[in-house]
């Protein structure tokens, strides 16, 4: 199905800005136990697709790099996120990349999951980029704020996106931005589906082929 041409455009930093802002509201999780960790396996494995997204440490100085410090996954009932340091949340986090029957939708997912294996091996498993996606069907500008604005209709706050996302208790502004972030990825790729833009995926490697 050709996209209309009002998606087939390039959306200006203008209009983005005079869109109304929103943010996920439902439950998000902090996964600090045991138990919420399985918590958090048991409700993503209920779901076929999950937004994906990490947040990393910024770096300011040459030569300064940092592995990812979060980990989110969104479902259709709430957010989970895994904070990196916690070295107990790995093979969790592995066993959702590793699933070919859950969809990991996110943007820009090829430098999340090469810092992420950095840390801790494993072999991903139906990851769909749906900025790639998007790039395949003509769109120019493939970035989650301007897709969520040109097909969801709102706004992505970035307010919290340089902050220090290695701090041990995050602030309520990370959790939401991490939360909205993860949320904003799943709701693409559900868009993209009800615009059926996804069809070419189906059998190919969707982070990899952008062509």
């Amino acid at each position: 199905m050709p996209l209309p041409p009002e998606l087939l455009r390039t959306v200006s930093r203008e209009e983005i800005n005079q869109l109304p802002i929103r943010r996920w509201e439902g439950e998000t999780v902090v996964v600090a136990s045991p138990q919420a960790q399985a918590r958090a396996l048991a409700d993503i494995r209920a779901d076929h697709v999950v937004g994906f997204d990490t947040e990393t440490r910024p770096a300011f100085r040459p030569g300064e790099s940092y592995l990812p410090s979060l980990v989110q996954f969104a479902t259709a009932r709430a957010v989970w996120l895994f904070q990196m340091p916690d070295g107990n949340h790995q093979d969790a986090i592995a066993q959702v990349l590793e699933n070919e029957h859950i969809v990991k939708a996110g943007v820009s997912v090829r430098d999340d999951l090469k810092n992420l294996q950095k840390a801790f091996a494993f072999v991903e498993q139906s990851v769909v980029d749906v900025g790639r996606v998007a790039h395949r069907h003509g769109l120019k500008q493939t970035g989650v704020r301007n897709l969520a604005g040109l097909f969801l209709g709102f706004r992505i706050p970035k307010g919290a996106k340089t902050t220090n996302w290695s701090a041990r208790r995050l602030t309520p502004q990370q959790v939401a931005y991490a939360a909205t972030d993860a949320w904003a990825c799943r709701e693409l790729y559900l868009k993209f589906e009800e615009y059926d833009l996804l069809k070419e995926n189906r059998g190919q490697s969707p982070i990899s082929s952008d062509a």
